[in-house]
């Protein structure tokens, strides 16, 4: 499984992009779109929402279920990912790509694991 190192992850297998700007771009793990199957929908949060870690951002429904997506840091959504509204495929073609939401004055980002450390959390499971 390819887990990109510069990325920060979550135990609900979301992943952390913090950008040079200080925002942080949020979307969900390879691990987690395979789980979830075909997306078929996205539902997302409005730009000004504040988040705190742990809420729930938004939420897929795939041709299993709908889930929720959890937010893995607290900050304000600075940006919606209208590509991912229009193409919820992509999350399942491209998870590292297709962010869902971008936030900024993220909190939080260091109590995220490495990619080490993901990539250990994953052989638990």
């Amino acid at each position: 499984m390819n887990i990109p190192s510069e990325l920060k992850y979550s135990n609900d297998h979301e992943w952390v992009k913090v950008l040079p700007d200080g925002t942080v771009e949020i979307g969900l793990t390879d691990y987690a779109q395979d789980a979830l199957g075909d997306v078929v929908f996205v539902n997302l949060p409005e730009e000004g929402d504040a988040l705190s870690a742990g809420d729930v951002l938004g939420d897929v429904e795939s041709v299993k279920a709908v889930s929720d997506v959890l937010c893995p840091v607290g900050g304000t959504v600075s940006e919606v990912n209208e590509a991912i509204l229009d193409s919820p495929e992509s999350i399942n073609k491209a998870p590292y790509e297709a962010w869902f939401i971008r936030l900024k004055d993220a909190e939080g980002v260091d109590d995220l694991m490495d990619a080490a450390a993901y990539e250990e959390f994953l052989g638990t499971l």
